[in-house]
């Protein structure tokens, strides 16, 4: 019975392209056609159970079932199978791949209202599951330069279109930095400082004083290494604190930053915790203040986090749709001044990072083992695939206190020559 649904599944929703799939008992059946631009892929199930699997939940099944070996793909690779599937199943047209079977949303929403309870502890955990697997292994798939573990700009009108992820990451810094309208004298919060990437930029570039705030305390050892590296420790105070503690204790000192950032954090806060993340800023942002937040977000509305992503890569995190993020910044009159969505930037980083964990497979088994690789770019081409045919994208939206606290116009951002 699996066996024929999963037929009747991948017979809709493979078009263009062909998918190859051999079953346990020997058998064969070939989906879709060659087309231009999509990838023909040859998959092998190992035994009888995988149909079920991804029958009662495509993406946690089929996941699963290539992370422990009895998903093999025999011609192409993981990201070619996601791409061959989302790529039939773009969102702008209307299609998505299947969702779970009743029995699995059921067991998915219980999840996921037990997810919704995000509070400082629980944060912290979350975190460490993701953040704190070593540093050793981010260092193999990030930038060198920056360790920005977040949307790369690709400026490819600007730098050309052979430029690097270094480069685009540098790009993406500079970017947010314009948006942040930085004056001399300037103090500034960073929410969710990673690595210290975004910190030492502004403090070496600018010359102002950071603040910056992680729950991860391996990226905190890093950032602050770093900092000493860069020559700009004197000028950046990086602390392991949650935003809300941190707010309460501006609020106790009424104590204000003139800018503050949060670059890639906001995916980690939790859709119950939207107005608590908004209130704290608004206490935290000087009244001439402005503030800028980059997160990955959804173009529809508001959704819930599949099973795969809660389960092993972001417990507690949310991707929040553009509506349900502006509806709680305004609740406390935060001014949404500049937004601007990034579509498919996310992916061609994705991509880079993806290239990166190939070239490094050996290395990256020899920390964990071939479960964990498999699981890691089985994340990274889900995700790189979403961004491109799915329903992702990245926001960059500029907050203001005061109406008169930014120029008029965006030629600021990019003055002629």
């Amino acid at each position: 019975m699996s066996k024929g649904l999963l037929r009747r599944f991948l017979s809709g929703g493979v078009k263009q392209g062909r998918l190859g799939v051999v079953y346990a008992d020997g058998s064969s059946d070939t989906f879709g056609k060659e087309a231009e631009g999509f990838p023909d892929i040859i998959v092998r199930f190992t035994d009888t159970r995988v149909p079920r699997d991804i029958i009662m939940d495509p993406r946690l099944g089929a996941a699963e079932a290539f992370m422990d070996g009895r998903l093999l793909i025999e011609e192409g690779d993981v990201m070619g199978l996601v791409t061959l599937l989302r790529a039939n199943s773009r969102w702008e047209f209307g299609g998505q791949l299947a969702p779970p079977r009743l029995t699995r949303q059921i067991t998915d929403t219980a999840a996921w209202l037990a997810d919704r309870v995000n509070t400082a502890i629980t944060a912290k955990k979350n975190v460490a599951h993701h953040y704190d697997i070593g540093n050793d292994f981010y260092a193999l798939m990030l930038d060198p330069e920056h360790w920005q573990y977040s949307c790369a700009y690709w400026d490819t009108g600007r730098y050309g279109e052979d430029m690097t992820l270094g480069q685009a990451q540098q790009a993406k810094l500079a970017h947010i930095a314009k948006k942040l309208a930085i004056n001399p004298g300037n103090s500034v919060l960073d929410i969710g400082c990673g690595w210290g990437g975004m910190a030492i930029f502004l403090a070496k570039t600018y010359g102002v004083h950071v603040t910056g705030i992680t729950l991860s305390e391996e990226q905190l050892a890093l950032a602050r290494t770093r900092a000493e590296e860069a020559g700009v420790a004197d000028r950046i105070h990086f602390q392991l604190v949650d935003y809300r503690d941190l707010a309460e204790r501006c609020r106790a000192d009424n104590h204000q930053f003139d800018r503050i950032v949060s670059v890639g954090m906001f995916e980690h806060v939790g859709q119950p915790q939207f107005d608590t993340f908004f209130q704290a800023c608004a206490t935290m942002l000087a009244s001439d203040g402005v503030m800028l937040l980059h997160t990955i977000g959804r173009m529809g509305g508001p959704g819930s986090t599949d099973a795969f992503t809660r389960k092993y890569i972001f417990p507690g995190g949310y991707i929040p749709a553009l509506s349900e993020t502006v509806a709680a910044s305004e609740k406390v009159r935060l001014i949404a001044t500049d937004i601007e969505t990034l579509r498919l930037h996310y992916a061609r980083t994705l991509r880079e990072w993806y290239a990166n964990c190939l070239s490094n497979k050996d290395a990256i088994i020899d920390m964990y083992d071939e479960r964990f690789f498999r699981m890691w770019t089985f994340y990274l081409a889900g995700a790189a695939t979403v961004f491109e045919s799915g329903s992702m994208c990245n926001y960059q939206i500029q907050y203001a206190r005061d109406r008169r606290a930014l120029p008029l116009t965006r030629d600021y951002l990019y003055p002629s020559s």
